[in-house]
């Protein structure tokens, strides 16, 4: 394995100044203005690296000792402040870590969010929703080339297609040259001396779009339903991004979700609840019969299987489950009244009177006091 001396081409009992001065005939070799390959580039960094070591007292002699800069025989971490191997590299190869090459004006496009709100019985059964939104859409008069019919990019005549110039900069090396992106082409290599006068060189513009979206049963509030591929189409005709549609439901005036169950209160005359009956219920599968048994006391439950709301994910439905809530009558004339009243003889239902005295605090102080 090569060490950092080897790296620079010195020996062990090199100088600072023979350091220095191997490290800038070595940087100068390996420019990427004399060597733009990749292998050029790896080498600049082992060179770059064997200097920040050896250059520094404490860490080359920690080197010495050890093999690493940091005295503990293991790797060690990055460079020192002041001086770092991650501000030359950027120094001469640009801001982007070297990267070459012109950037693509295609791009995939942004996701959407939108929220679609549905009634319950919608939830309950399923439904395709008419969606209607404002999208970005790949441009109808160039079909995502960004230039007007018949024209084409040009080649960039400043970075000719490179996407980056270069600039001379000063530095500690001497005079050497910096890498930037192109501002005449912004980096794409290419210009475009007709942009589209519709997209304005976008390659897509923005319209109001209909979708029929189906609505599985069981969904509920919060539900997300993902649409691949139907958010905003991308810059320079790229793809579309993904559009994810949000549930929101609508409160019933009847029926309360629960979980996949379906809740609803029934009311149901004294007499009824008393004697027994059967009531006729408008569910969203249709009027259900809800048998009430001859003594229903008030918030008892009917449970009706299977009509509530369809598990999502997963077979069969749950439940809807009646409330009972018996009503007393208020109003009686005097015939009904004679009615219950006999009633009450026949059952021996006697009703004792109470007569409550409004006692305030001082007064059962002082009864205590007294007794």
């Amino acid at each position: 394995m090569s060490t950092h001396y080897d790296v620079l081409g010195v020996t062990q009992d090199a100088s600072t100044e023979e350091i220095k001065k191997a490290y800038r005939k070595m940087a100068r070799k390996l420019h990427p203005d004399v060597n733009p390959g990749e292998e050029a580039a790896e080498q600049f960094k082992l060179v770059t690296r064997a200097y920040e070591v050896l250059s520094d007292e404490e860490k080359r002699r920690n080197y010495d000792a050890t093999g690493n800069e940091n005295g503990n025989g293991g790797f060690g971490g990055g460079a020192g402040p002041g001086f770092g191997f991650s501000d030359i590299f950027e120094q001469f190869f640009g801001a982007g870590g070297g990267q070459q090459g012109p950037m693509s004006r295609t791009s995939r496009g942004r996701d959407a969010l939108i929220t679609a709100t549905i009634d319950l019985q919608d939830a309950v059964q399923g439904v395709v929703y008419p969606l209607e939104m404002e999208t970005a859409v790949t441009c109808p008069t160039c079909h995502g080339s960004c230039c007007r019919p018949g024209t084409h990019p040009e080649e960039c005549t400043i970075c000719h297609g490179r996407g980056q110039v270069q600039r001379p900069v000063r530095s500690f090396l001497g005079q050497m040259m910096s890498v930037e992106t192109c501002s005449a082409c912004r980096g794409y290599g290419t210009t475009l001396p007709s942009p589209c006068n519709e997209c304005m060189g976008q390659g897509r513009v923005r319209q109001r779009v209909s979708k029929q979206l189906k609505v599985p049963a069981g969904v509920g509030t919060g539900t997300r339903i993902h649409l691949a591929g139907q958010g905003e189409a991308g810059p320079g005709g790229g793809p579309a991004g993904d559009l994810y549609v949000e549930i929101e439901v609508r409160r019933h005036p009847v029926f309360e979700r629960d979980g996949n169950d379906l809740h609803a209160t029934l009311k149901v005359p004294m007499t009824s609840a008393a004697l027994g009956t059967d009531i006729s219920l408008d569910t969203f599968d249709g009027s259900q019969t809800v048998t009430v048994d001859p003594g229903t006391q008030s918030g008892e439950n009917v449970r009706l299987s299977q009509l509530g709301v369809p598990r999502l994910r997963g077979t069969g439905r749950g439940d809807l489950i009646v409330t009972i809530q018996v009503e007393t009558p208020t109003r009686l004339d005097g015939e009904q009244r004679e009615l219950l009243e006999r009633l009450a003889e026949l059952r021996g239902d006697h009703v004792a009177e109470h007569r409550f005295e409004h006692r305030g605090v001082f007064s059962r102080l002082r009864d205590k006091l007294r007794g």
